[in-house]
């Protein structure tokens, strides 16, 4: 599939046009991963260069859009059942226009079922499209036509699109879209199409721009970031954004281990005042048998090296995974194989999971004669293991003087504040002064198997 760059369309200036006069405001609810938020980012930017003002609360609103998310049913349930409350809006005030964007948009079937049961909804916008926004608010509010847009995906990336970001110190960049893996249990590559890269160019000028405004922290994002590829590879980009001049750190999220090159490796040693010492490395099952099920494309081994390359090159690295726990055909004998590799590797942080089949996929077809009972015994003794080994790293912590990126107030009140460390662990600490979106010292003096706490060191 073809890549090309495709700058905003023209539906911005009618709806200008057409509410001008008017202090009309919108309300962008975000569902789901990071992706979600850097988009929701782009759809509140959209939104302000078409006249309309942010609100508070969805009921001072008269455009509402809720950017969802469709890696779970769960996922989808949460959406149709808070979609369902902006009905008594829409009553309230006929011309009110409520969409829906992200990924449930680009199930077929979920589209469907919107369109058929939530007469109230004005548009949906699978999330490939999102340039599409102002044309559909447009055709809402002239002639009151719902709109449903799917199948559209041609490869497109969109650059120029305006963007509202909600902090001041911290970044979202989309480098790449899209996933070709086609994991068995997994619904991104149907809902988020091929992978397609964005220029290094037009990367790298957006990140110097972030950091000549004072953003102390980057994040790189893609649905597998590492497997970017335009006119360099995702090592040579990083070591590139990490050699413009200034005081930031750089984050990447989510990547697959297939695409973990020595190169990066390298370039998270040589840039190590930079890269941030973290990875997040998915293993989703620590059996080859379930992983070849998967479709994962690696084996255990082949994860263990690459942990073991990363711990030499950056001693002090952070590790977080993700864990699918009783996939179809997963034994006793498989589950406490991930169990093993936990204790070996001991990652800081696990985000786990429940296997939830996705319509469309290989996995969903799989016979599941894993009992309920069977699932929640699972996934208690690894959130039970886990517990124990997220204490004992956060417990190393106790004494130390870390670098951290104050992020906000706590919720405790004046004097309370909450950062994280260049590893991404998040620290509770007070402090004599606000600093918010500055890089401060914390002595860490008591530590959780979640939280680390600590003093600001004046």
């Amino acid at each position: 599939m073809e890549t090309r760059t495709f700058y905003p369309e023209t539906g911005t200036e009618l709806v200008r046009r057409l509410i001008e006069g008017r202090e009309e405001k919108y309300y962008v609810l975000t569902l789901g991963c990071q992706q979600n938020e850097a988009d929701s980012e782009r759809i509140r930017g959209m939104a302000e260069a078409m006249g309309y003002s942010a609100a508070e609360a969805p009921e001072d609103a008269s455009l509402i859009v809720v950017n969802t998310c469709a890696i779970r049913r769960h996922a989808e349930l949460k959406a149709l059942s808070i979609v369902g409350r902006f009905k008594a809006i829409k009553t309230a005030r006929a011309e009110t226009v409520i969409g829906i964007c992200g990924c449930m948009a680009a199930e077929p079937h979920m589209v469907e079922h919107i369109k058929k049961n939530f007469h109230f909804v004005s548009f949906t916008l699978e999330p490939n499209r999102l340039f599409r926004l102002p044309s559909l608010v447009a055709t809402a509010l002239l002639e009151g036509r719902r709109s449903f847009v799917l199948g559209e995906d041609d490869g497109t990336v969109a650059e120029g699109l305006p963007i509202r970001r909600t902090s001041d110190h911290r970044a979202y960049v989309s480098i790449m879209y899209g996933c070709n893996n086609f994991c068995s249990y997994c619904i991104v590559p149907y809902v988020r199409g091929r992978e397609r890269s964005r220029e290094s160019a037009a990367i790298l000028e957006e990140c110097r721009a972030l950091v000549e405004s004072g953003v102390k922290e980057i994040t790189l994002l893609g649905q597998n970031v590492n497997s970017y590829r335009a006119d360099m590879s995702f090592a040579s980009l990083i070591s590139a954004i990490a050699a413009l001049e200034g005081d930031f750190i750089i984050r990447f999220m989510t990547s697959h281990p297939k695409d973990v090159s020595d190169e990066l490796i390298e370039a998270m040693r040589k840039y190590r005042g930079k890269i941030a010492p973290c990875f997040h490395l998915p293993l989703q099952a620590g059996s080859d048998r379930i992983l070849k099920d998967m479709n994962r494309t690696y084996t255990t081994a082949h994860y263990l090296s690459i942990v073991e390359k990363l711990r030499a090159a950056v001693p002090d690295i952070v590790l977080t995974t993700d864990i699918i726990v009783a996939f179809p055909g997963e034994t006793e004998e498989d589950f406490l194989g991930t169990l093993s590799l936990i204790e070996r590797v001991e990652y800081d942080m696990i985000f786990s999971f429940i296997f939830s089949p996705r319509e469309g996929t290989r996995a969903a077809r799989m016979e599941d004669l894993i009992t309920e009972e069977e699932k929640n015994d699972r996934m208690a003794r690894l959130l039970a293991l886990q517990r124990e080994i997220a204490l004992k790293k956060n417990l190393s912590y106790l004494d130390r003087t870390e670098r951290i990126l104050v992020d906000s107030e706590a919720r405790e009140g004046e004097g309370n504040y909450i950062g994280r460390t260049a590893g991404g662990k998040l620290v509770r600490f007070t402090d004599r002064e606000s600093r918010i979106g500055q890089f401060i010292n914390v002595k860490i003096t008591k530590a959780t198997p979640f939280d680390l706490f600590g003093e600001a060191i004046q």
